[in-house]
């Protein structure tokens, strides 16, 4: 953990951040003269951090035998399990973060396989993917989540290899074909045909389908949009509030008058963003800032405060 100072102060760090404010506990510094010297920013954010910091025990509670510390607190990812007969040892969460929180969102929002505004087909904008780049295959599991209905979900950010935006403007397209189904006598969870199958080839009927897009989303809106709007514009993990090139991204999905459900990995930057959105829309939120109940299950170590932090781990939206 990097001292809250940092960069801030007139001298340089002296080692580890080893001493925690006393107050909230959620910042620690590496000095005495250290934490004198930033107590002038501190001071606003002090009891909000404290407050934040009282939510550390609810947010560590899992049901998960895969790891030490689970508990069996977190009932919605036990429903789930129990639902997909997936045993609790099994670390599948790791990766079903992704499609269960698209899936939170939606409900939160009101979309559901019911709502006769997505009837057979339910568009969504995912914007800034990262680390999901590399598990594309796990959206399949949405197909579980809204049976009878095609998912289609534009995927862009700047993490989004240039080559796989071709020149013609159109991003790469990729059908999600299979999915794991539930054994409830044998209580595992086995594919509908082996594993999860990605394929890039045009004419397979698919009830998950991906598009990729290099940029950043006001930049590319145009071009992903030519025969629909999104029911849905989801942005995981966003920090909106380090991130200045979201201002316009902000201003376009405003116009654009359609659910945005955006997630971050601590209370604190979900705040800070709340805080950059409402300036650019000047008005509050619709949804505020909640626990999602679907955040991963491993904490995130590499923060520079010390409250709890997992991907995906609060939502909030416009």
């Amino acid at each position: 953990m990097e001292c809250a100072a940092k960069g801030s102060g007139r001298t340089r760090c002296t080692g580890a951040a080893t001493r925690p404010c006393a107050r909230c506990g959620a910042v620690a510094y590496c000095s005495l003269s250290h934490q004198i010297e930033h107590w002038s920013s501190h001071k606003h954010e002090c009891d909000r951090l404290e407050q934040q910091m009282e939510s550390v025990h609810l947010l560590n509670d899992f049901p998960f035998t895969f790891s030490q510390e689970a508990t069996v607190q977190l009932h919605s990812w036990s429903d789930y399990y129990n639902w997909r007969c997936i045993p609790l040892d099994s670390p599948a969460a790791l990766l079903l973060h992704w499609p269960l929180t698209i899936y939170h969102a939606a409900q939160l929002v009101g979309i559901g396989t019911l709502n006769p505004e997505v009837c057979d087909k339910l568009y969504l904008h995912y914007l800034g993917p990262e680390k999901e780049l590399l598990q594309l295959d796990v959206f399949g599991e949405l197909q579980a989540l809204f049976p009878g209905v095609h998912i289609h979900i534009e995927l862009v950010g700047p993490a989004i290899p240039p080559q796989r935006s071709d020149a013609l403007l159109d991003g790469e397209k990729i059908s999600i074909s299979r999915y794991a189904s539930s054994n409830e006598d044998q209580s595992t969870c086995k594919s509908a045909s082996e594993n999860a199958i990605l394929s890039t080839q045009s004419g397979i009927t698919s009830a998950v389908t991906l598009q990729l897009w290099h940029g950043l989303y006001h930049d590319r809106y145009r071009d992903i949009v030519k025969d629909s709007s999104p029911h849905l514009v989801i942005a995981p993990n966003g920090g909106i509030a380090a991130y200045p090139s979201w201002l316009p991204s902000i201003e376009l999905i405003e116009k654009l008058d359609v659910p945005a459900v955006f997630t971050d990995y601590c209370e604190e930057a979900c705040h800070l963003a709340a805080s950059c959105i409402e300036n650019v829309i000047n008005r509050s939120f619709r949804l505020p800032v909640q626990v999602n109940p679907f955040r991963q299950p491993i904490a995130v170590e590499d923060s520079v405060l010390l409250l709890p932090c997992y991907s995906n781990c609060f939502v909030f939206g416009m």
